[in-house]
């Protein structure tokens, strides 16, 4: 039987308070990591938070290494692209200019970049990863290896239609980047093959790199117990759009969350964190695993990406025992769900799988490949549904009650299990940005 009582869950399949929440995330506009917008989509959640009658709501500052954009252009041919559905900056990305040969690397896995020589050239990448490669490639881990092959920009082009060019991070622990980096949408992306590949162009970058603050918005919810189940998302998004379901609609389910288990008896104290500064380098989850006992996390469900269907997904890093808590819960619950099992570094619940802790992602499953509109000026509330939300909702609060159920055990792993299960690709990918964190 589902956990939740029949009367709380009427109440959350037919409450507007998560589409409240997200309406007031979106309309912020760019909640950029330690940039105003964050601080006041942080302030809403934690209001959120009181609303909803949960305690001990605390919103805690921590630096951060800021990143702000200015202008950007793509010269090649005579022409010069400027507009912000052309090309934007990549954030992490220094200022500067850079001209040379425009060489595409396809996909830019690693035997891409080996096909060329690259030394005084510009690299142009897809942001797309083959089916059968077995893991995602990050643009960042693009763009390292186009620097260490000696190019002196970086491309990243979309490979989905519609006019929209991609943001990210590429940067990480290695602020700034050595190399200017813009993304230019599929459209203009596939010109530039058709017509100006092997020509010389010109990638030009303003842009501010400059320490500053983020923050991290928390509260509890039941018992006072010593060990407590966490259940966050993240507060920031990239500032060339509302940031709906990357990942406005993860902090609206986190405050929803709370709101139904303050209705619930819970056997383990719950902890909801809305994380600042994931899109840069999960800063705001390091500086939390940093600052608080582990050993009193019983686990993590962090919630990233789910508001674009009520198709649940999860990543459960290897970590069996709260793979069961979900299938249990969504079998009880007569809903589908699909599992991925493998070690993932991407989302905040890696500061956590790193030392051991038990962390699992939970998101939305589409029929789209990558990110969709996520990372593009199109990632909107016109894209999402309130009905997806609660579906969400009401799932998630029943996985966290069974999680916390004090004869459930969910153990945690020795920092050398998670590091001896990494994929080798993953391994790498840490290494080249800056976030192998076992060499310490």
């Amino acid at each position: 039987m589902p956990r939740i009582p029949k009367s709380v869950a009427g109440d959350a399949v037919t409450s507007t308070e998560s589409w409240d929440t997200l309406e007031a995330l979106v309309s912020v506009g760019n909640r950029m990591a330690g940039q105003s917008g964050e601080a006041e989509g942080a302030e809403i959640i934690a209001a959120t938070f009181e609303r909803g009658g949960v305690r001990a709501v605390e919103i805690d500052e921590f630096e951060i290494p800021g990143w702000w954009r200015g202008s950007s252009s793509l010269s090649v041919g005579g022409e010069t692209l400027t507009a912000d559905h052309e090309v934007v900056a990549l954030p992490g990305t220094p200022s500067g200019e850079a001209t040379g040969e425009l060489v595409d690397v396809g996909y830019g896995l690693a035997e891409d970049f080996e096909k060329h020589d690259l030394d005084g050239k510009i690299v142009m990448a897809s942001s797309e990863t083959p089916e059968d490669r077995g893991r995602w490639i990050h643009r960042m881990e693009k763009y390292v290896c186009a620097a260490n092959a000696g190019a002196v920009g970086f491309v990243f082009r979309n490979h989905v239609d519609g006019c929209l060019p991609p943001t990210g991070e590429i940067g990480y622990h290695n602020r700034p980047g050595p190399i200017p980096a813009v993304g230019v949408s599929a459209e203009v992306g596939a010109r530039l093959l058709r017509e100006h590949e092997n020509d010389d162009a010109t990638v030009s970058v303003e842009c501010r790199n400059e320490p500053t603050s983020s923050r991290n918005v928390e509260a509890v919810v039941g018992p006072d117990t010593d060990d407590e189940v966490l259940v966050t998302a993240h507060i920031d998004a990239h500032d060339i759009s509302e940031g709906a379901n990357d990942n406005g609609a993860g902090s609206a389910l986190v405050a929803e969350i709370g709101r139904i288990l303050r209705q619930v008896e819970l056997d383990t104290r719950v902890r909801l964190v809305t994380f600042g500064s994931e899109e840069i380098g999960l800063y705001g989850a390091y500086h939390w695993t940093e600052t608080h006992d582990l050993d009193s996390v019983k686990c993590v469900i962090n919630i990233d990406g789910a508001g674009n269907s009520r198709n649940l997904g999860v990543g459960t890093n290897g970590f069996a025992e709260l793979g069961e808590t979900f299938e249990e819960v969504t079998e009880d619950m007569q809903v589908p769900h699909s599992t991925h099992d493998g070690i993932s570094p991407h989302g905040d619940q890696w500061a956590f799988v790193q030392e051991g802790v038990p962390s699992v992602m939970a998101y939305s499953r589409s029929g789209g490949s990558g990110r969709g509109w996520g990372h593009t000026h199109a990632d909107t509330l016109d894209k999402l549904d309130i009905r997806d939300l609660r579906a969400m909702a009401l799932v998630l609060s029943n996985a966290v009650v069974a999680a916390a159920e004090e004869e459930r055990e969910i153990p945690h792993k020795p920092r050398e299990q998670i590091r001896d299960g990494i994929d080798e690709g993953y391994v790498e990918e840490l290494k080249l940005g800056g976030r192998w964190p076992y060499d310490k």
